[in-house]
């Protein structure tokens, strides 16, 4: 008897935890995705923050299309000019400060980390890099070693050396940076720690001990980036400007795509001593860029016709609003990256599980599992978030009424 895609996903994909959430999609289309039987889930996640224009957009899958027509790959990262590269990185410097103006595509996150690393080290001839418990980077080895969670680095020891781990909103990582730190990474929202804000003191605080000290500041937009929060990117509401930010998820229309954005002037440390100072074969795949490309004009047709990044603090409101039950301690975030908070992590884990059984994919926080993630694609309408809400209340109750009778 022939295996079914569940027994060869567990057989022959390798596994990232020991109970996946294992539905097999076989449809995705603006913010539902359809099983294998038909049945429907509304997607609360955003595929991780990735669809923030819902899944399907056929503008994007338009692109994809005439840019795998005109040509796909073609020669190692940075020596042939790709219109689809140029035009997003262009397209992208224009929606930033000034002093970001030079874009370094990657494959993913992860490797914008590592780039932006790499670049800082180059720049200020220093190698203490400062990063913040409960953060995350990636997963790579240099990745990694910035991760604020022992849990996740103590298995791959050694790591990189000289990295100072503090906590976030704390004067002692103010005062910790120095002439030897060669940059400092931060999220602007804590995004795998339940998705915490920066407070604006602090930020404003790091920004300036970072210039005094020639210290380069790295912002992660990785997950907050692309409209998120409620304006294309979160450190706008800082009045903030770091001096390289990463970017990932959204920005490739739902195709692996990741960026490190910095000055020209500092990028241009990447060309020489050594020469092809960074480089990767695939990054900025033509592909991928025509997809985010694509994707993020789509966004900004949303913006200007229904004022989309507006709408987005209406529907964190309306979230707020909807999600009352005793059971709920807190919601923490902004915008449409939401962390809903539980007194424990087993009941989130059955909330979850249950959530998923009723129609609503969610999942959990890396450094806050006692919290529910609500992060659904920025178009969702009014209407499907109280539907959804409704739905996730009603799981709730459910959940605790099951376990209040077991025990």
């Amino acid at each position: 008897m022939a295996l079914s895609n569940r027994q060869l996903f567990l057989q022959h994909v390798a596994q990232t935890s020991p109970a996946p959430i294992g539905l097999e999609i076989v449809k995705a289309q603006g913010i539902h995705m359809w099983d294998a039987n038909g049945k429907a889930y509304v997607d609360l996640i955003s595929g991780f923050s990735v669809m923030n224009i819902g899944h399907g957009n056929e503008r994007v899958k338009e692109a994809i299309h005439q840019q795998v027509d005109d040509y796909m790959h073609l020669m190692v990262y940075g020596e042939i000019i790709e219109t689809p590269q140029v035009q997003y990185a262009k397209r992208l410097s224009e929606l930033l400060p000034p002093s970001l103006n030079c874009v370094y595509f990657t494959n993913s996150g992860a490797e914008a980390t590592e780039g932006a690393m790499k670049l800082a080290k180059r720049v200020t001839n220093r190698s203490q890099i400062i990063a913040f418990n409960n953060a995350y980077h990636g997963s790579t080895q240099g990745a990694l070693s910035i991760m604020g969670g022992e849990y996740w680095r103590q298995a791959y020891r050694p790591l990189l050396p000289d990295v100072l781990h503090l906590d976030f909103n704390t004067q002692e990582a103010i005062d910790s940076i120095t002439e030897a730190t060669a940059c400092v990474v931060a999220e602007v929202i804590q995004a795998e720690a339940g998705a915490q804000p920066a407070e604006q003191a602090w930020l404003q605080a790091l920004r300036e001990k970072c210039t005094a000290t020639g210290t380069l500041l790295v912002f992660d937009e990785i997950q907050t980036g692309f409209g998120r929060t409620g304006t294309m990117w979160a450190f706008e509401q800082y009045g903030v400007v770091p001096d390289i930010l990463l970017l990932g998820k959204a920005l490739g229309g739902g195709l692996p795509l990741g960026a490190f954005i910095a000055s020209h002037k500092h990028m241009q440390q990447l060309t020489h001593q050594p020469v092809l100072g960074h480089i990767s074969t695939f990054a900025g795949h033509p592909v991928c860029c025509a997809a985010g490309r694509a994707a993020l004009e789509e966004l900004q047709k949303l913006v200007t016709a229904n004022h989309l990044l507006p709408a987005v603090a209406e529907k964190e409101a309306l979230i707020r609003q909807c999600l009352q039950h005793p059971a709920i301690r807190n919601i923490h975030g902004r915008g449409l990256l939401l962390a809903v908070e539980f007194e424990s992590a087993d009941l989130c884990q059955r909330i979850c599980h249950a959530a998923v059984q009723a129609g609503l994919v969610t999942d959990w926080f890396l450094f806050a599992p006692h919290c529910l993630r609500v992060a659904p694609p920025l178009i969702i309408t009014e209407q499907e978030l109280e539907a959804a809400c409704a739905l996730l209340t009603q799981t709730i109750s459910a959940v605790v009424a099951t376990q209040a009778a077991s025990s």
